[in-house]
């Protein structure tokens, strides 16, 4: 008889902090290089107390340049080292962007295999915290059409320890994009070694009359958004991404045919976004199942405001995605 696992309730950020220092102790050739990361404990205290735990020279405190710093990884991953770059916010990969696309996506590929490039960058994202149009940003999609990066996208703690594990171990660039807002959120994390398999979706509650696809911190407000759906008798499966590239499409497929209908929710734009990808791919594989145009939500299209008033108006709410379940079914909508 097999035994069950024990799991015990821990914060979002205390189990990413828990998978790097667990990681770092199997294996010395990890190492962490990021802004403030090391006597600061990083921007949202992910690393604290690995300083401490590891010396100057597996917790890298670097200067405020992310090319120089993703370039230095870079390097050092061909070497032989294996990276994990913690950058303030995703918005600050794009002056790394060079980097990332013409370094660290295509190297293994140029170098006919015979050179990897295994590390992992990890990068807050979204809004909700008042820090303006430079700080607050989706931009997974940026990463999720480049071939040679492998992007992922933890939504629980759970698979925030498992998947920045996998990540981790992985011989490829991995981009590990983090909710700004999930940090504080609580829930079960496995005792032991563990880890989340990359590429795949999770389905986190089963239903039959519609299919809720989630990116990210879309993925908690839609399962939310379903629960409360519960008392319109509407039953919604809800699908947890999880791997932005490549996309999990079987249970993605599966459910679509089994419900006939699908909402894809983002929090970045959805013009030429993730949830432009998944409608297209949903079309193309369920056509002769569908029952509804697939539809999609993403955030308000304009540079995110700083007014509180304006940044939540900004953003999908589980009301949002209720609101497009209704119409994608044919009830009722409120103006």
């Amino acid at each position: 008889m097999a035994t069950a696992v024990k799991a015990e309730d821990k914060l979002y950020r205390v189990a990413l902090r828990e998978a790097l220092a667990e990681e770092m102790e199997r294996d010395e050739t990890i190492y962490l290089i990021g802004e403030d990361i090391g006597k600061f404990g990083g921007a949202y205290r992910v690393t604290e107390g690995l300083l401490d735990r590891f010396g100057a020279q597996r917790v890298v405190d670097a200067p405020i340049a992310e090319e120089v710093i993703v370039g230095t990884a870079i390097g050092s991953a061909m070497l032989g080292l294996r990276p994990v770059v913690e950058l303030m916010t995703i918005n600050f990969s794009l002056v790394a962007y060079d980097q990332i696309v013409n370094n660290a996506a295509k190297i293994r590929y140029m170098f006919g295999g015979e050179v990897k490039v295994p590390m992992v960058i990890r990068m807050p994202g979204g809004a909700g915290h008042q820090l303006s149009a430079q700080h607050s940003h989706s931009f997974e999609v940026l990463y999720g059409l480049i071939p040679g990066l492998l992007v992922v996208a933890p939504t629980t703690p759970e698979d925030a320890k498992g998947l920045l594990k996998s990540a981790i171990r992985s011989d490829n660039p991995v981009m590990f994009l983090e909710s700004m807002s999930l940090y504080n959120v609580k829930g079960p994390v496995p005792d032991g070694d563990y880890t989340t398999p990359l590429g795949q979706a999770a389905v986190r509650r089963e239903g039959s009359d519609i299919t809720i696809v989630g990116v990210s911190r879309m993925a908690v407000l839609a399962y939310e958004a379903a629960k409360q759906l519960e008392e319109e008798d509407i039953d919604a499966e809800v699908i947890d991404l999880r791997s932005i590239r490549p996309i999990d499409w079987k249970p993605i497929v599966d459910s679509v045919r089994k419900t006939s209908r699908c909402v894809a929710v983002e929090e970045g734009w959805s013009t030429y976004g993730v949830t432009a990808e998944i409608t297209a791919g949903v079309q193309e594989r369920c056509f002769d199942y569908l029952d509804a145009p697939v539809r999609r939500l993403g955030g308000a299209q304009v540079p995110m405001p700083y007014n509180q008033g304006l940044e939540k108006a900004s953003i999908p709410t589980a009301e949002d995605i209720k609101r497009l379940v209704r119409a994608t079914l044919g009830k009722k909508v409120d103006a």
